[in-house]
């Protein structure tokens, strides 16, 4: 990467870079007026009398948006922006994104993510909520969406490998689930488990991993207000490279720490193990983002912005500290790898 250059400041970006967002936001105004504003262009080619139907997780920019929750879910997006959580960067093309995935059920390698998730079912779907928790038991995910008040909000985005974007999610804070359930006062963490269908992920079959991906948060980053209970983005439903159905957005984090494709829902008295444990120097758990503290491997100080293939500056809690910093020791290294 030694020809890239290294700007001074994270919103030193040309101003012929900032299409993205301005094409997002038109896209959605284009929408509203053709009267299909909560369908949009999967729910259009979904439907049932529509003879591209068959062939839908394949078109659009984004692709493989679950044609179900795109019909199912047509008076729910694109939910309203809230413009509290607004970034100065450029939203990332959604092609880009949505062609460059960690999605290890499927495939290490990135740009093969898209080309391997057809087959995998993500309708119905049902997640379990377990635990120290009031209200146990199995949701549909059609109720689960229904649970909060529905949001977008656009995110910086921060891989552990050192790539970076900026990302309009759509969901709700877990905070308003969480309160929903009504977990005991002894429950101090929240553990969440991913789909295993190995049939159906070619990257399970590999057993040097121990399947199904699970992770988990402390109570107090579960309740945070930036935890994003994330059912869509780019105003549609999750596309399955992303995460489909449902899964979890944690902007001062690492990516590894944004689970996908959740089945299950765990309160728990102790701090549960996470997937990476079998790795314990590769991610830990907590995965904050910290320029100061390396991954074993590599530097973590700059990042790779996805849509100019810039390196610019990483911020520590990639630039949320007003609203996380409370909760950590920028000491302690146990907080940020």
């Amino acid at each position: 990467m030694a020809n890239l250059r290294i700007p001074r400041a994270w919103d030193r970006i040309p101003e012929s870079q900032v299409t993205p967002e301005e094409r997002y936001l038109n896209r959605r105004d284009a929408l509203k007026q053709l009267g299909v504003a909560g369908v949009g262009l999967a729910g259009l080619i979904a439907g049932t009398n529509n003879p591209l139907a068959a062939r839908a997780p394949q078109l659009g920019p984004y692709g493989h948006v679950p044609a179900q929750w795109a019909e199912k879910w047509s008076g729910l997006f694109p939910a309203a922006r809230n413009e509290k959580y607004r970034v100065v960067r450029p939203v990332t093309q959604e092609r880009l994104f949505a062609g460059y995935n960690n999605f290890y059920e499927f495939s290490l390698k990135k740009d093969k993510v898209k080309d391997l998730v057809s087959d995998c079912r993500v309708h119905p779907w049902e997640v379990e909520i377990k635990g120290e928790v009031e209200k146990r038991g199995r949701y549909d995910l059609d109720d689960l969406i229904r649970m909060g008040e529905l949001e977008d909000r656009i995110y910086r985005h921060r891989c552990v490998e050192a790539w970076s974007a900026v990302v309009p999610w759509t969901g709700y804070p877990l905070s308003q689930l969480i309160k929903a359930l009504n977990p005991s006062p002894k429950a101090r963490f929240v553990r969440f488990v991913s789909v295993y269908r190995p049939t159906q992920m070619p990257g399970q079959l590999d057993r040097s991993y121990p399947w199904p991906y699970y992770e988990a948060l402390t109570m107090d980053e579960a309740m945070n207000e930036l935890t994003l209970l994330t059912f869509g983005l780019y105003g549609h439903p999750l596309n399955k490279q992303n995460g489909a159905p449902i899964r979890i957005v944690l902007p001062w984090k690492y990516g590894f720490k944004g689970i996908k494709s959740i089945v299950k829902i765990e309160f728990k008295k102790k701090q549960p193990r996470t997937f990476w444990d079998k790795f314990p120097r590769e991610y830990g758990f907590y995965g904050n983002i910290n320029p100061n503290f390396d991954h074993p491997r590599w530097s973590q100080a700059s990042e790779i912005f996805l849509n100019t293939r810039e390196r610019v500056s990483t911020q520590i809690y990639n630039g949320y500290g007003e609203f996380v910093s409370q909760m950590y020791d920028e000491d302690d290294r146990k907080y940020f790898y």
